[in-house]
Order: C-alpha cells, then sequence, then structure tokens
C-alpha cells in the first residue's frame, strides 16, 4: 500500500468508483462501496468533501446544499432511515451578526493614570453576544472577577460581594487549578468546565455584567492570539435564546494591553493573577472606566443538522450517536484548507462507520444515529439544537461519539482522548485498541482542552456520556518525534491555501485504524443492555437514572 494518497490518487479512486457505479434516474449515487471500513472508500468520501466548490459551507450556500445533498445520498445508498422524526434533516435556527467596519472598534479606557485606547484586532476584539444591533458601553466601571466562577461546590465564587451590574468585567482563560498549577484546586492542570468561553459569559450575564472581555493566554486558552483575531473577525451566530443569557458586548483582550490597562489603573496584573488562584478572591474595581460602541448588522435562517437511523433490532428505543460536523461558516476562509478538510476527514469517517454499521451482522441490538452537525465552529449550535430537541430521548442515549480530531498522519500506535478520565467510555476504547495492539493516551493539556469547545460539550453537559479521541502521534514509522513533526507539518499546511498545482499529503491508514476501533466500541456498546457512567472524578454526571431493560 502506498504511503501517501495525493489529491491525484484520490482523484483516480474517484473515477474508478464511478465507473463501476450506475445512476438511477432520481440522480441517487450507487457507487459500489465495500462493506468494510476500507481507505479506498475513505478517500473517496474525502476527496467528494474537500473538493473547492465545498470549501464555503457557510449557512444559506451552495456549498452548504451540496453537501448535505451528498451526505443524505449516500445514508439513503446504504439504506438506513431518516433520523429526525421521519426526515433527514433537522433545521437549526440562527441569529447571525456581523461588526460593520470592526477595523474602527476602539475600547477607550479612561479613569486611571493615563487615557487609553485599545485597538482592534492588536489589543482587544469584541463582538455582541446578545446579538445588539447597536452595541454600546458607556464610562462602565471596570471591575477584575478572577475566572468569573460561581460554584458552590467547589466552594468558589469570584462574585461574592461584588455588583458588576451595568459593568465591564475582566477575567483570566481557563480555571484556578491550571492556572495554578495546584491539583487541589478543581482538577489541577486537567481543562474543565469552568474554563470555557461558555461558561464565563454565562455567569458573567447572570451576575448583570454589561461586558466581558477574557485576557488572551495562548497556553491557558489553547490557541494563539491570530486565532481569536481571526475568529472574531468573522459573523457571530447564536441560536435566537441565546441573547437572553449574554451580555451585550464580549471579547478578549492581549495580555500586553491587559497589563496596560491594569498599571494604567493603578494596580499590579501578576499580583492580581496570583491572588485569583486563591480561594476566598474578592473581585476588585479598578480605576478605570471602559467605553465602546458599535454596530452590527443582524439576520436570521435555518441550517441544518443531517441524521441517519439505523433501528435496533431489540431495543431501538436506545441509541449510540456518532456524530461529525459539516460546516464551515467563514466564507473568507474559503480557499484554505483548514475547517473543510478537517471536517472532511470526519465526515468521510461517518460515513464509513454508517456503511460498516449497515453491513453488521447480526444487527445493533439498539439503534445507532449518524449525526452531521452544523456550526460547530459557530459555538456548537448544531449540537446544542440537538440535545434540546433530541430524535432519542437522552436518558436512553447510551453514547456520543464524536469523530472531529482524526488529522491524516499514518497508522500509529495510540490513540489519544480529549477528556481522558471522564467516562467508561475509555474502558471501553482500552479494549478495541487492545485488539490492535495499541494503546489509549491522555494527550496534552491542550488537546483536553479541545473536549470544552466541541460538539461533545453539548452532549456531556446534558449527562450523555462522550468519546472524543484523536490520532495518535506515536506512529509506526517514526515514533512520536515523527508524529509530532508530521502535526506541526498538518497544522501548518491546513491552516493556509496550498501554493497553486500542489497538493497535500494524505495518509488515511490511520485514520481506518481509529474508525475500526471506533467501530468496535458502538458495535459492543449496541449489543448490551447496560449504560456507560461518568466517573466519581468527572465534571459531568447522568441526571436521570436508567434502568436496563
Amino acid at each position: 500500500m502506498r504511503r501517501f494518497l495525493s489529491i491525484v490518487v484520490l482523484s483516480t479512486m474517484l473515477a474508478a468508483c464511478q465507473q463501476h457505479a450506475s445512476s438511477s434516474r432520481d440522480g441517487e449515487i450507487a457507487a459500489n462501496f465495500s462493506p468494510g471500513i476500507m481507505p479506498e472508500d475513505l478517500a473517496v468520501h474525502f476527496h467528494a468533501l474537500s473538493t473547492p466548490a465545498l470549501r464555503d459551507r457557510s449557512p444559506g450556500s451552495a456549498g452548504e446544499r451540496h453537501t448535505v445533498d451528498y451526505l443524505i445520498a449516500q445514508f439513503q445508498r446504504m439504506g438506513l432511515q431518516p433520523g429526525a422524526d421521519g426526515k433527514w434533516t433537522q433545521d437549526v435556527p440562527y441569529v447571525r451578526g456581523s461588526v460593520i467596519h470592526p477595523e474602527r472598534m476602539t475600547l477607550q479606557i479612561e479613569g486611571g493614570a493615563q487615557p487609553l485606547s485599545l485597538a482592534y484586532g492588536i489589543d482587544m476584539v469584541a463582538n455582541s453576544p446578545a446579538q445588539h444591533t447597536n452595541a454600546a458601553i458607556e464610562h462602565a466601571p471596570v471591575v477584575f472577577a478572577g475566572y468569573g466562577i460561581d460554584d458552590p461546590a467547589q466552594d468558589w465564587d469570584d462574585y461574592a460581594g461584588a455588583d458588576v451590574k451595568g459593568k465591564t468585567v475582566v477575567l483570566l482563560a481557563n480555571d484556578p487549578g491550571w492556572g495554578s498549577q495546584d491539583s487541589a484546586l478543581f482538577h489541577g492542570r486537567t481543562p474543565t468546565l469552568f474554563g470555557s468561553w461558555r461558561y464565563k459569559l454565562e455567569q458573567a450575564a447572570r451576575h448583570g455584567a454589561a461586558a466581558v472581555f477574557v485576557v488572551h493566554d495562548e497556553a491557558a486558552s489553547g490557541y494563539p492570539w491570530t486565532a481569536v483575531r481571526q475568529h472574531w473577525s468573522s459573523p457571530w451566530y447564536t441560536l435566537p435564546g441565546d441573547a437572553n443569557a449574554a451580555p451585550a458586548i464580549a471579547g478578549w483582550l492581549s495580555d500586553a494591553a491587559a497589563r496596560r490597562l491594569f498599571a494604567s489603573a493603578g494596580q499590579d496584573f501578576q499580583a492580581l493573577r496570583a491572588a485569583a488562584h486563591r480561594r476566598g478572591f474578592r473581585a476588585l474595581t479598578l480605576a478605570a472606566k471602559a467605553s465602546l460602541a458599535f454596530q452590527s448588522s443582524i439576520s436570521q435562517g435555518m441550517s441544518p443538522n443531517v441524521i441517519a437511523r439505523m433501528n435496533g433490532s431489540k431495543q431501538p428505543g436506545d441509541a449510540i450517536v456518532y456524530t461529525a460536523h459539516w460546516n464551515h461558516p467563514d466564507a473568507r476562509d474559503s480557499q484554505s484548507l483548514h475547517g473543510v478538510a478537517e471536517s472532511a476527514a470526519g465526515l468521510a469517517g461517518l460515513l464509513e462507520l454508517a456503511e460498516a454499521f449497515a453491513h453488521r451482522a447480526p444487527k445493533p441490538h439498539r439503534s445507532v444515529l449518524f449525526v452531521a452537525l452544523t456550526m460547530e465552529e459557530s459555538g456548537q449550535l448544531g449540537s446544542r439544537w440537538y440535545v434540546d430537541h433530541p430524535p432519542v430521548a437522552l436518558e436512553h442515549t447510551v453514547a456520543e461519539i464524536q469523530l472531529d480530531a482524526l488529522p491524516w498522519l499514518g497508522p500509529s500506535r495510540d490513540l489519544d482522548v480529549l477528556g481522558y478520565g471522564q467516562s467508561q467510555l475509555d474502558d471501553y476504547l482500552a479494549d478495541a485498541l487492545q485488539s490492535q495492539h495499541r494503546r489509549m493516551r491522555s494527550g496534552d493539556e491542550q488537546a483536553g482542552m479541545e473536549l470544552f469547545r466541541s460538539d461533545a460539550l453539548s452532549f456531556a453537559t446534558r449527562g450523555v456520556p462522550v468519546l472524543y479521541a484523536r490520532s495518535g502521534l506515536d506512529l509506526r514509522d517514526g515514533g512520536d518525534a515523527a508524529g509530532r513533526k508530521r502535526y506541526g507539518d498538518y497544522l501548518a499546511a491546513s491552516a493556509s491555501a496550498p501554493p497553486a498545482g500542489t497538493a497535500p499529503s494524505w495518509d488515511l491508514r490511520g485514520l481506518v485504524e481509529d474508525l475500526r476501533a471506533l467501530f468496535m466500541v458502538g458495535g459492543k456498546l449496541s449489543t448490551e443492555t447496560t449504560y456507560p457512567q461518568w466517573k466519581p472524578t468527572a465534571s459531568f454526571h447522568r441526571p436521570v437514572t436508567v434502568v436496563a431493560r
């Protein structure tokens, strides 16, 4: 088998499949795919879902329509059933806000030793999660509220005794355990829900804050300032009800800008950061007032989740859910392989898993759902809508297995679990990997953060155990050093458009091994009557006790 599968090879595979494919009058795809998970079939889907015509998959685009049509046609070809109350799609409503001329935005700080003008993109970024056409704060007092956590179970309240109503709150990224490296606080260096952006915004809004700015720290947040600037320059998507639990303005401050702000207010930022690590920290009002105003264009629309179902033979009311996201919302980044190719890998894997289950004998006792989710990169809107409107009740959703972290690096000796140690699903995966003579690893701290900004979080916060795995870096050819280099090359190549006339190297053999392991996990779950549980130290728990039938 060749080590690398280039675009040229992929095109040849697609052509070969088409040569022995038949097309019905209604245009249904009828290519002859293998019943198992095979690199050649994976390559066909991968190629079809990452062509230039589909690189803009923003809501309402032609790329969206073509991608959804392709997924439905493939599920139909396999003989699966529509999984959204008799339909293939579940419409997800959204509100889209786009800041008008963000480059003109300036955050003005007064009241300290000297006035500050913080420039958009360099010192700060901002948007309106509440989707205000005219968002503004004027001379709003600035309050430093540590990590912005209010949780009685942790005996932690950064807002205790503080009045932040109508004010501007400045917060630290991540949580006190991560920041202090103290294993006795929260989960130490293991990321938790309290470090997620969504949690911080919801808590600040609940306490009445008008604006929230998180101080950027690349290690604590998991991404560089360039990624923050790019993401926040894109349109902002929310669910219709999100505005009720969001501040009027939210954004990030660069570390340098935060230091300037605190110094102007006569405070030592590093000393206050250290103080925020201690239980009993109290929010501090700074000698500073913030003003900011900008306009946004607001629109509404619908974007679909695609849901296919294989009915269980004995317990059809229970379901294992495999998910991948298909949507790539930023049209301005449409020529980049980042996001598009990555989601294409997940979708291709979802289709191959569906193909394998469609031909599985004996048939699963429980139902298996294959869900392509929309707007993952816009705040996990598709998954959040799904768990609020589940085709199978969440108390009977056995597990969610996510496929959005499978780079094409080549065969490896391991598989990383993002959010390792949270649920009994780790044990299922360990058994599957043992049969492949491979091992499971927890990944690094940055990988652990991925769980808390992924679609898996939507399921986890509602009590459904999740399994989110990333292709391992200990490659069979070259070991860990080669894997880290190839993963770095993969990130660099996927973050920008390739030069004209060139193509990335795609070695899909490792993806096939990963998918077969995840297939074994779902296959075992589909024939059991018990439900995997969260572990005692997990950040989540099942809210409803389910009795095996």
